[in-house]
């Protein structure tokens, strides 16, 4: 009798909770004719990003260093979109060729050049980002500068350029798309894992500053994803960084998007893809910005079996590396005796 009584309070708490959770979520941004900026937007995940926003109305603007690139990726996105008779459409795409971890005084620059030609910047996504995956001590110190410069310091950059619009209008929204390894420290992304952590802070410490002017940060947590990058990555990626990754699987450039496009519209400050992605995001949530109050409750009541099931991983990461070293021990052993 009372474990029917105490069902149906919880469900009564959860309905309660779910109608109560729109006032706390942020309002929703419609992006038919807004303006989207994407930074690594020639490749990967950052075009995935440009050609499903087209296809949702907006105004993109593509940026990246290699103009060579950034034309070919601009020729796709115009490509995707048809009209409903299945003719090509004109599409709003412009491109910023600029070093993003170069001199801020440029970045600025161009960014105001293309606002005052196309309008002010409804939505930032900050994907640039590059990976140079090895053991620590093999890494040159070079690569941890430039981690840091690439995958953090460019999403300072175009943040500190647009964020003054925004908060003058009183709305926007900004993403940065950290990874996996960004929520986790993984073997071979030492470096990597650096600066995509240091996203995370930046991201929780300015969603405080900006909430009150209504812009609303999301927090990108992609997995492994089929891009160009990743592909060139796999080259240099250890034995055992390649094991772990495998984990959490293969995602493709576009799914990753869809989520992340999705999860910036509704104002969501974690994005995250798949099972793995959804423990990991309960798991480290610790005093991260709350959207909503179904979100946050579900962290309250999954985080203890979530983070039994995290002990797990690890114990599996941890056989992993040493299984690596007993190999590599025997091969080294076996060419002395050759």
């Amino acid at each position: 009798m009372w474990g029917w009584i105490a069902l149906a309070a919880f469900i009564v708490f959860i309905i309660i909770l779910y109608l109560l959770s729109p006032l706390i979520s942020p309002p929703q941004i419609n992006l038919q004719d807004a303006h989207v900026l994407v930074t690594g937007g020639s490749s990967g995940i950052g075009k995935a990003l440009a050609i499903q926003a087209v296809q949702q109305g907006a105004k993109v603007t593509l940026v990246a260093r290699d103009k060579a690139k950034l034309e070919e990726a601009k020729k796709e996105v115009e490509s995707v979109v048809k009209g409903e008779d299945g003719e090509k459409v004109i599409c709003n795409v412009h491109i910023i060729s600029v070093d993003l971890s170069g001199e801020y005084e440029k970045i600025d620059s161009a960014f105001h050049a293309i606002e005052s030609s196309v309008g002010p910047v409804d939505f930032l996504i900050n994907c640039a980002g590059t990976s140079s995956p090895g053991r620590f001590e093999d890494l040159p110190l070079s690569d941890f500068k430039k981690m840091m410069d690439i995958n953090y310091m460019s999403a300072v950059h175009s943040t500190r350029a647009i964020l003054p619009g925004m908060k003058n209008r009183g709305r926007g929204r900004i993403v940065f798309v950290s990874s996996q390894a960004g929520q986790i420290g993984l073997f071979g992304f030492s470096a990597y894992s650096a600066s995509k952590f240091a996203l995370r802070g930046l991201a929780e410490a300015l969603q405080m500053e900006v909430k009150p002017y209504n812009i609303y940060l999301t927090l990108a947590f992609p997995p492994d994803t089929n891009t160009p990058g990743f592909q060139e990555e796999q080259k240099t990626k250890p034995k055992e960084t390649k094991l772990i990754s495998e984990t959490s699987g293969l995602f493709t450039a576009e799914n990753v998007s869809n989520i992340i496009l999705a999860d910036t519209v509704r104002g969501r400050f974690f994005s995250s893809m798949g099972l793995d992605g959804t423990m990991l995001a309960c798991v480290t949530c610790g005093f991260s910005p709350v959207t909503s109050i179904m979100e946050a409750t579900q962290q309250v009541v999954t985080m203890g079996i979530f983070r039994i099931i995290s002990l797990f991983y690890l114990d599996h990461f941890d056989r992993i590396v040493r299984r690596c070293k007993l190999d590599r021990d025997a091969q080294e052993a076996s060419k002395k005796l050759s």
